[in-house]
Order: C-alpha cells, then structure tokens, then sequence
C-alpha cells in the first residue's frame, strides 16, 4: 500500500469506506451480516494492488469476521432493546455455530484461494436467489424437535459463515425463516449469531496464518488490524440505524435491490475463482 500513488490510495481508502457505511447498514436493515458486503469488496480493493493472489481472499474473510465481532453486538443490542432476540433460540444454536465457526477458521490453512471464492461465491448466488423470491422457502411449520438435528443445522451454518466471511445473517435468517420463525425475530437473532460466529472464526484465522509469508503490515494472522480499525467505527456506528430502519420500513423492495447487487457480486467471484 505504501508504494502505490497517493491519488490511489485515497480512492481505496474512500471505497473501504463506502463499503463500510453500506456493511454496517445492511447489518441491522436486513439481518445479512456486514461481510457479504466487505469480503468482496475488501478482495478487490487488495487486487488493485500488488498483494499476494494466493492469500488476498483469506486476509479478506478474516479481516471481515473481525470487525463482525463488534458490528454484530451493536447490531444486536438494537434488536434487543426492540425484543427481537429469541434468547432460549440463540442457547439451542449456540454450541453447533461456535463449533462449525472454529473448525471454518482452522480450515482455511488447507483451502486455496480459490476454493474460498468458490464458497463464497456459490453460497451468495444461492442467498441472492433466495431473497428475489417473492415466496419464502418453507422447510417446516416450526424448527426441529431434536437437539441433535439443531446442533447439526447450526454447525453447518457457523462452518460456512466462517469460510465466507459473514455473520449469523445471511444463512442463518433464511433458514429459520424455513422454519417459520417471524423474521423480526430471525433477523434480530440472527445478529446475535454474528458475535458466535466470528470470536472463533477468527481465532480460527489467526492461528492458520501465523508465519504466512506475504501478509501485509500490523496483520495477526490472516487479520490485519489497519483494515479492520477503518472499518469499524462505520460497520459499528451505521448498523443501529440500519436496525431501527427494519422497525419502520417496508424492506421488500430494498432487499430486492441488494439481491441483485449480490447476485452481480457472486456471479463476479465465481468467475475469478474460475479464471
């Protein structure tokens, strides 16, 4: 970064910004997680410079998760100051998310770049797909009885999240939605998910690229800190209003339109993963 014109470094530094305004809004309006907004946005920002290809997607989702911690529990406390945060729901999920998260973390040491924007990407197109619908995906008139079966579910989903960079919301709200949870109480919940999801994720990530040649300054492990103390007074300041926004708007058709920026954005990662 250093060795790059000043006018560039601005425009990178104006667009984090930017995604970072976008990030924490999206947080508390739609219960997404402000990642599915920063991982791309961070990788391509890394592009524009001369950053290591191999480890530019790992600093991405790792350096997001981080600023997830502190995004989802403002994002959080809004909701729960609304009673949208199913506490008896997050005790039921908590375990197989924290478990699934860590073992997305530790696993990123054996996942090549392109493996991640394969997950990445693949997994965005299908929540893309899923929001445009008018019709929600229905799983079940309620969530499964078995603990065991809930266990399961939630790993997965703490498991993908991890790899994608992203909080508790993206997956997380379309699948109790299935299950015929109210969606206030998905999305509030959900944001509770992102704090469970992202303190092991990243302590996944910092362990798997300790002595990682290449990474950028003031970076521990696949996290760096420079990135992620930009981000943060954004992601963390607009994610209440975002919050309080989903308790006085209809959201349909801005879920809509960010269905489509997400669809574009997918589409975009699966074709670098393949080229």
């Amino acid at each position: 970064m250093t060795d790059l014109p000043t006018m560039q470094i601005i425009l990178i530094l104006a667009g984090l910004m930017a995604a970072s305004v976008l990030a924490g809004i999206m947080a508390g309006l739609l219960g997404v997680g402000g990642g599915i907004v920063l991982v791309p946005v961070l990788f391509w920002l890394l592009s524009l410079t001369d950053f290591p290809p191999e480890i530019a997607m790992h600093m991405a989702v790792a350096t997001s998760l981080a600023t997830i911690i502190f995004t989802s529990i403002s994002s959080a406390r809004a909701h729960h100051r609304r009673g949208a945060v199913d506490v008896s729901l997050l005790k039921l999920w908590a375990p197989g998310i924290i478990l699934g998260a860590l073992s997305g973390g530790l696993a990123a040491k054996y996942i090549e770049a392109g493996g991640l924007k394969l997950v990445f990407g693949g997994i965005a197109l299908l929540v893309s797909i899923n929001m445009a619908t008018p019709k929600t995906l229905v799983i079940g008139k309620a969530l499964p009885e078995s603990r065991l079966i809930n266990g399961a579910i939630s790993y997965v989903a703490g498991l993908i999240s991890a790899l994608m960079g992203i909080g508790g919301g993206t997956l997380s709200v379309p699948l109790l939605t299935g299950f015929s949870v109210d969606i206030r109480r998905a999305v509030g919940t959900a944001s509770a998910f992102g704090f469970m999801i992202a303190v092991p994720a990243v302590v996944g990530f910092v362990i798997s690229g300790l002595g990682v040649p290449g990474r950028p300054p003031f970076s521990l492990g696949y996290v760096n800190l420079l990135a992620a103390a930009i981000i943060l007074p954004f992601t963390v300041g607009f994610a209440p209003v975002g919050a309080a926004l989903a308790h006085r708007v209809d959201t349909i058709w801005i879920k809509r339109a960010f269905a489509v920026f997400l669809g574009i954005t997918a589409i975009r990662m699966l074709m670098s993963s393949l080229g």
